[in-house]
């Protein structure tokens, strides 16, 4: 079983969401047979002889996860003293969604995880192992050949090493928010302290989602999402007060985005999760149920930038509502201590963020908070649902409308949405 930092990432693994939903119906691909493992184990297992028991199935429920559909795949295998071996692992496999496959084909999320797994994060390792720390980031991630046109992402299986995700529709408190950005920092500094090694990364890492290729998906999300947005904020306590400015902001917000993913080299950079919500972190506890190890899991939506950009998605999208705008100031202090505290075991060579820069890096970055609020805390927020799905973010059938409707009138994401509004405009987001 890993340890704290030994073998620490792996990959996603809750086969039942947090809110308890089973997993959703989904038609397991006619290629995906037990014939695809035969050289991987016979590489990778001891002894190996044979696979007895063959198990694919669906490891989410719908709204757990979004850009991927994620399997889970159960061998049995006997080895050749006659004993067996139970291995299980998750694979990452494309949407069947059109509009996916277009985005994919314009920005191939696979091979940019495949390579953070392969080339990346190893890298990251290797800086803590030069100055006398263990620190793992990632899973295993096994080479498997298949006839998927993008690609698949196969791992190990986190699960039975204990770990799984906390209640996305809670959201994490204090000391699980505090964990998460330990990690964060563990990786931003390790990613900052890279390039200072090895020079920049390929431009593949650098711009993220936000490229011209992928304009069109990014003007059809806003066009479906603007009028429930606002819909929503009209309807809370106050709310009135915010229609006009965050209208404003909302017809800026995507031209803001596509500049703001350019980085800044006069600024302090890193290389952004990208994707860091509460369904990409795991939680292992102890035998007591005290909070042992933290991980953040999925490669896709890297980008170079700020590490404000981190900050915002997470601690807008996944923290609870008793802590969300009540901790934030101090969540930025921790994370600027154990950011300076990493850089500098890494023996950072240049000069190190103050804390007053990440809190103007915040205020400068206020529109990714923004971004956030309207986003993935909406899909965070929401119950499992069978409508949830990516199409409902950009679709216009009947199950996207109301995965749309539900997200937007959800009394959840309404009280979060409450407290975020004034937060986020006496900041200046909105401007």
């Amino acid at each position: 079983m890993p340890s704290s930092d030994k073998r620490s990432e792996k990959s996603k693994s809750s086969a039942v969401a947090a809110n308890g939903a089973a997993p959703p119906r989904i038609e397991i691909p006619k290629w995906l047979t037990a014939e695809l493992f035969e050289q991987l184990l016979r590489e990778s297992v001891a002894n190996y002889q044979k696979i007895t028991q063959f198990e694919a199935k669906p490891a989410l429920a719908a709204g757990e996860n979004y850009a991927t559909i994620m399997l889970r795949v159960n061998i049995e295998a006997e080895l050749k003293d006659d004993t067996t071996k139970s291995l299980s692992y998750m694979m990452k496999i494309p949407q069947e969604n059109e509009i996916f496959k277009e985005m994919m084909r314009n920005h191939n999320i696979f091979e940019i995880e495949y390579r953070m797994y392969h080339e990346v994060v190893p890298e990251f390792e290797q800086l803590y192992r030069d100055v006398g720390i263990e620190r793992n980031f990632s899973a295993k991630c096994y080479d498997i050949d298949t006839p998927s046109e993008f690609g698949v992402i196969l791992l190990e299986d986190l699960q039975p090493f204990g770990y799984k995700n906390a209640n996305r529709l809670e959201g994490l408190d204090l000391e699980h928010t505090k964990a998460v950005l330990e990690r964060l920092a563990q990786w931003h500094a390790a990613s900052a302290m890279r390039v200072e090694t090895r020079g920049l990364y390929p431009e593949l890492f650098i711009k993220g989602m936000f490229t011209e290729s992928q304009r069109k998906v990014f003007d059809s999300f806003s066009a479906t999402i603007k009028a429930p947005f606002l819909e929503s904020v009209k309807a809370i306590e106050g709310g009135e007060a915010y229609v006009g400015s965050a209208a404003k902001a909302f017809d800026i917000m995507l031209e803001e985005l596509f500049i703001k993913s350019t980085y800044d080299p006069s600024e302090f950079n890193v290389l952004n999760h990208g994707d860091c919500w509460s369904n990409n972190v795991m939680f292992k506890y102890d035998s007591e149920g005290k909070l042992e190890n933290t991980l953040l899991i999925d490669y896709q939506m890297i980008n170079y930038g700020s590490p404000a950009k981190d900050l915002h998605y997470f601690l807008t999208s996944s923290t609870s509502y008793d802590v969300k705008v009540k901790q934030f100031d101090y969540f930025i202090k921790f994370y600027h201590d154990n950011l300076v505290k990493n850089l500098k075991l890494l023996k950072y060579p240049k000069k190190l963020p103050t804390l007053k820069e990440i809190h103007i890096a915040m205020i400068k970055n206020g529109m990714w908070g923004l971004a956030a609020a309207l986003g993935v805390m909406a899909a965070a927020l929401l119950e499992s649902n069978s409508d949830a799905n990516m199409d409902g973010f950009f679709g216009d059938s009947d199950a996207a409308v109301r995965f749309r409707n539900a997200m937007f009138t959800n009394p959840r994401y309404r009280k979060h949405l409450e407290i975020l509004l004034p937060f986020m405009s006496n900041r200046g987001a909105f401007e």
